[in-house]
């Protein structure tokens, strides 16, 4: 079945433009001593300074913390503090020993305040010791196609095999984005919550100065030791457009993510793609017609370079259907790609009801 489905779709190739050029480069200058900015719609990358090399990212490791927390179970599950939890140094949301805490809370803990009392009390609260945490973390980050990170410790604090690259914890934004949650907490400037013994109405306000300072950011969460130095990953959105930068030992962090999405917002561009496919019909059998309409299940759009109009439309049907057909049922898909890279998938699917021969309606 497979095999005769490429064949019938491959009848169907709509060139909206013939040629694709290159994305032009772009001279960008920053401090870091690894850099990356992604498009998190393609994944193209659009700067690499270094991307690959390992390198330890600090307190950004809460990105994975928090959305591990954030899957984890219902995020109003309460935590009661324990003394081992909260015994961490460095950056705190306030956490005693007594406590009650939602996990909602503790995330974003980690993620406005970076509180190691935070990621120490999730991590603990989720799998029983940081230990056993990391192994989660780390079975994540395989998944996502982190394959050049390896995690200790739930907040960040150095440890000598804990490391990640520029490239990799961009790819670890770009999943942490998708999850709705996680996306609205990260770019709050404050958030009000309230927990204590007994819990009491507190504000959290965010270490990411980018998100006053850049219009267009949305995110992510900053970073630093003494060993790692400055590390931010931060993600910006325009006209339809998401950009992640990651710099890691970045002593100007600031301007250069400002200086990564201006560039890159010059890069790529979001715009409307072809969705006609109104001359197209998929057989029918057994059914009171003999075929049935197309159209695509939703309006598509794709991010393309910014001097780039060539876009190549390859549409996948079925060889035909058996009766009955609703309208909305899947019959296929539209791929779009652009200088080699599919840009949109868009599913097709029937646009009338054809019922079985003898049938009065469709329930």
């Amino acid at each position: 079945m497979i095999l005769r489905f490429i064949r019938f779709a491959s009848a169907f190739l709509f060139i909206l433009a013939a040629s694709v050029a290159p994305l032009s480069a772009h001279a960008v200058s920053v401090s870091a001593e690894a850099a990356v900015l992604l498009c998190a719609e393609t994944g193209e990358v659009l700067f690499d300074r270094q991307a690959h090399k390992r390198l330890p990212m600090a307190s950004t490791t809460k990105i994975m913390t928090a959305l591990l927390t954030l899957e984890a179970a219902t995020p109003q599950r309460a935590v009661t503090v324990t003394p081992e939890m909260c015994a961490v140094e460095g950056t705190s949301m306030g956490l005693l020993p007594g406590d009650t805490v939602t996990l909602y809370a503790l995330a974003c803990g980690m993620l406005l305040s970076s509180g190691n009392d935070a990621a120490n009390t999730a991590a603990i609260a989720l799998s029983g010791s940081t230990q056993a945490f990391a192994q989660r973390m780390n079975a994540r980050a395989a998944g996502i196609g982190m394959a050049d990170t390896h995690f200790v410790t739930p907040s960040g604090l150095h440890a000598d095999d804990h490391y990640s690259t520029a490239y990799d914890m961009a790819l670890l934004a770009c999943a942490a984005l998708q999850n709705a949650q996680f996306a609205r907490i990260c770019q709050s400037e404050q958030i009000r919550l309230s927990y204590g013994n007994p819990p009491y109405p507190r504000t959290l306000t965010n270490h990411n100065r980018l998100l006053r300072l850049y219009d267009s950011c949305i995110g992510v969460k900053t970073g630093f030791t003494k060993k790692s130095g400055r590390c931010l990953v931060s993600a910006a959105r325009r006209d339809g457009v998401t950009l992640v930068a990651v710099t890691l030992r970045d002593p100007d962090d600031w301007n250069d993510h400002i200086a990564l999405f201006e560039s890159g917002f010059s890069q790529v561009h979001a715009t409307a793609l072809d969705g006609d496919v109104s001359a197209l019909r998929v057989p029918v059998t057994g059914g009171e017609a003999q075929s049935v309409g197309v159209q695509c299940a939703a309006p598509p759009h794709g991010v393309l370079p910014g001097s780039v109009r060539g876009v190549t439309r390859t549409v996948y049907v079925q060889p035909f259907l058996y009766a009955p057909v609703r309208a909305g049922d899947i019959v296929g898909r539209a791929v779009y790609t652009c200088g080699g890279r599919t840009v949109c998938v868009c599913d097709l699917v029937a646009s009338d009801v054809v019922r079985a021969k003898g049938t009065a309606q469709i329930p």
